[in-house]
């Protein structure tokens, strides 16, 4: 394994023009892991939660205030205008080691109008097995901006009840990493493709010249690797920055229906099809018309419906035909030459693939 990886090593000073296997795949069983906790925000302008419509709020400064040795009245209700509760969510990455910081989001859970100004009390943040990985606290750093007015008008700007505090928590606990207590190492590819997956254990096995690499499926790639941990570190950081070419896309139209933006692939294909665009607008008005009855007809004055239809064809129609095979070019060239709008693109792509001439997957969001 030792000559594998100097060989590996002097091959990555080769000059290539293709993708890292670092920037395509990530390692198995090494990710971040998701931190929430809830807490006080103190020192706010006014802009705190109401209790009244927060209860919540008093409940949690009650029960902080009787931890730390101040204890407050049943009968008394604290009318707070200055704190506001919120929950706070945080990503402990992976390998982090006690001592270590991390940024947190605060973000209001009860009906504070501005988070601006207020600072953040120690508030223990946990994972999903409900142990304490964190410690947050420190002075929250608002980008929005509210202004409320006595008559109830109110300006925002983007939102100020969230905000974040850079570094303001530290690392207490490591996660358990199972990095050296397997055999191999698996390599998880961002994008499913079958094709990427066998040219990446290709490349591997070419560069270590051995059997060092399988592929599983269209994600993972697995890779014996050292047992020694210092190797093992050393053996993935030549691994990651062996540069390979990955599979192609497969053809595929997006199609935004909000928007009307369309996103066609390189590899879009048209079989022999004759489309025809035009416009054809209808347009309907009315205009009441009074009718006054005959002098000593006794009869009543009423107002008669009156209905007017207009037809007009708006740019000629135009017909062209798609030959068999076309590329991305063509179908953009020959959309362009009968001036259709993005509307009208979408409506012929989904033309094309209802009647089977679109050979790419067809996604609307």
């Amino acid at each position: 394994m030792r000559k594998s990886l100097a060989l590996l090593l002097a091959l990555l000073a080769l000059p290539t023009h293709a993708e890292r296997i670092k920037d395509l795949a990530s390692i198995q069983g090494v990710r971040g892991n998701p931190l929430v906790g809830y807490g006080l925000v103190v020192g706010l302008d006014g802009t705190g939660d109401q209790t009244t419509q927060a209860p919540f709020t008093t409940q949690s400064l009650k029960a902080m205030l009787n931890q730390l040795g101040v204890v407050v009245p049943a009968n008394v209700n604290p009318q707070l205008k200055n704190v506001a509760a919120v929950a706070i969510h945080a990503e402990l990455p992976a390998f982090a080691k006690p001592g270590q910081s991390i940024d947190v989001t605060v973000s209001s859970i009860g009906n504070a109008g501005s988070l601006r100004g207020g600072s953040l009390l120690m508030t223990p943040l946990k994972g999903v097995d409900g142990q304490i990985y964190a410690v947050a606290q420190g002075n929250v750093v608002v980008g929005g901006l509210g202004v409320s007015g006595k008559d109830g008008s109110r300006v925002s700007v983007n939102v100020p009840s969230a905000g974040r505090i850079p570094n303001g928590a530290t690392v207490e606990r490591a996660v358990p990493s199972s990095f050296a207590a397997t055999p191999d190492l698996k390599l998880n590819l961002h994008t499913p493709d079958f094709t990427t997956a066998a040219r990446l254990a290709q490349v591997i096995n070419t560069t270590l010249q051995g059997e060092f690499a399988q592929a599983q499926d269209a994600v993972t790639v697995s890779v014996q690797a050292p047992a020694d941990t210092n190797q093992r570190v050393a053996f993935l950081a030549a691994l990651e920055n062996i540069e390979f070419t990955p599979g192609e896309a497969a053809a595929k139209v997006v199609i935004n229906s909000r928007t009307g933006t369309v996103v066609i692939g390189s590899h879009v294909r048209v079989m022999p099809a004759a489309v025809a665009h035009g416009s054809l607008a209808v347009t309907i008005s009315e205009k009441p018309r009074v009718s006054q009855p005959a002098p000593l007809s006794e009869g009543q004055t009423v107002v008669v419906p009156s209905s007017s239809i207009e037809v007009t064809q708006q740019g000629e129609g135009r017909m062209f035909l798609f030959e068999s095979g076309v590329s991305l070019d063509d179908i953009v060239r020959a959309v362009n030459q009968v001036g259709a709008a993005p509307g009208d693109l979408v409506a012929i792509l989904e033309a094309l693939k209802e009647a089977g001439a679109l050979r790419a997957e067809l996604v609307v969001i």
